[in-house]
């Protein structure tokens, strides 16, 4: 206690540089914690996003992943509604799912043939209920986390939702208010209607799109490589965050889009989507899948995380790792300079101090305590301090209402900063500084228990 009483003396002595070194610690912890705040919540909102998107896990058929992008029709999954309910009704996995639904992607070609023009799209067909209760997952209550439902909400079973690069290129930007549009191209001989060759591959009577819709024709090629066109009325153009989908996306209903690629065929599905209720539960829900599907014969069923289905999750979180382990690296050398700095100092200072302490009989690891215990003292004083002013700050942060635009976005979310909460980062950076406090403080404790008795009772 005499040891720990005398230590908080010694730090309050010379209290300018004790001041200057807890205030290049409470820098530095700030500095810390608020770019870890920033980077937890780029990690959790890119997995709130992709969840939303994707879910947290996918059933597709064994190499979709790798190579069904170029013929989504050959790794369909037949037989998706009995396989779906088996995985809702199955009394391990049930209560761990939260949504349930199926997708299906196809390739195609879109055309406005009343303007003459017509590009490559890459198409999604969806259940609109399944989608929109995607898109109220929310389990870490992020601010402006909410999303609005599916433009496909309600809209007839011909309706289409394309990228506003698509809108663009084919020439839809009045009808759709799609900005930055090019002027219209002169429209070539005949290119009011749909060329007849086309109408017979027709896949159903398309009901007739209200006069204030433009219409498109998707021509996809169906499971047995024979090509099938459908009019489709498009109800809104979407910015999709990224231009490269913004040029070829389109989603349609998933009914429609088995029609395209499957005609009268037993429809089938490219992936069943699983949301579930927290992402704590993905190892115990992929495990209990692995072993419904292993004994699911007659196809070769996976599963796939949505980490590995959006390979720039961990190419971001692993960017902000990189980037805060650097800057963790280099405060943590500043603290180590400056506090090893200041206790150099005090030995010098204090040497006769010290040269007397040896005499009364102090022994020099009683030296090294005395000094390791003010280094301790200046770490935890620093620690805490920078926890409470990262927390102010980051109160600040959360509630000034400024927004900003990440990657991948359509529109601007708030800025955060998870301070409050993260228990474990707050746990770990407090006692990381306390510890190189210590560490700095040790070198410069063991020149002083070291020093000659005689001779440091002479210095002047």
């Amino acid at each position: 206690m005499n040891a720990w009483s005398l230590a908080l003396r010694n730090v309050q002595r010379n209290r300018r540089r004790s001041l200057t070194t807890l205030l290049a610690m409470m820098i530095g912890m700030v500095a810390v914690l608020l770019f870890g705040g920033y980077s937890r919540n780029i990690k959790l909102g890119l997995q709130t996003g992709f969840v939303r998107s994707s879910g947290h896990l996918q059933v597709q058929q064994r190499d979709y992943f790798l190579y069904g992008s170029g013929n989504p029709a050959a790794y369909g999954i037949h037989g998706y509604q009995a396989l779906m309910r088996q995985l809702q009704q199955d009394k391990q996995l049930a209560p761990l799912l939260s949504v349930v639904t199926p997708t299906l992607e196809l390739g195609g070609i879109a055309g406005n043939f009343a303007a003459g023009v017509s590009r490559t799209v890459y198409g999604q067909g969806v259940e609109v209920a399944g989608q929109n209760r995607l898109r109220q997952w929310d389990d870490y209550r992020l601010p402006g986390a909410a999303m609005r439902p599916l433009a496909l909400t309600g809209s007839a079973a011909n309706a289409v939702v394309v990228g506003q690069g698509v809108a663009r290129v084919l020439q839809l930007c009045a009808p759709l208010a799609v900005k930055n549009c090019p002027p219209p191209l002169p429209v070539v001989a005949g290119g009011t209607a749909v060329p007849a060759d086309l109408t017979g591959l027709t896949a159903a009577p398309a009901p007739q799109a209200k006069p204030a819709l433009p219409r498109i024709e998707l021509l996809a090629a169906r499971a047995g490589g024979a090509p099938n066109v459908a009019a489709l009325t498009v109800v809104k153009a979407e910015a999709q965050g990224v231009k490269a989908l913004d040029d070829i996306s389109v989603q349609l209903h998933l009914r429609q889009a088995q029609q395209l690629v499957y005609g009268q065929d037993a429809p089938e599905v490219s992936a069943i989507v699983l949301q579930l209720k927290h992402s704590a539960d993905m190892a115990a829900a992929r495990a209990r899948l692995a072993q419904l599907l292993a004994a699911h014969r007659g196809q070769a069923l996976v599963v796939q995380d949505y980490a590995t289905l959006n390979p720039q999750y961990g190419q971001i979180t692993g960017m902000f790792a990189a980037i805060l382990g650097f800057v963790a690296l280099l405060i943590g050398t500043i603290v180590l300079f400056t506090v090893g700095n200041t206790m150099s100092m005090a030995v010098l200072e204090r040497t006769v101090e010290i040269g007397t302490l040896r005499a009364l009989g102090l022994r020099q690891s009683g030296i090294r305590r005395l000094f390791v215990l003010e280094g301790l003292l200046l770490g935890a004083a620093g620690a805490a301090a920078g926890v409470l002013l990262a927390l102010a700050l980051a109160w600040l942060v959360n509630h000034s209402g400024i927004t900003w635009l990440p990657p991948g976005n359509a529109e601007p979310i708030p800025l955060t900063v998870l301070v409050w909460g993260e228990w474990r980062m707050l746990w770990l950076s407090a006692l990381t500084l306390m510890l190189l406090s210590v560490l700095s403080a040790y070198w410069p404790a063991r020149r002083a228990a070291g020093l000659d008795i005689v001779e440091a009772l002479r210095h002047v």
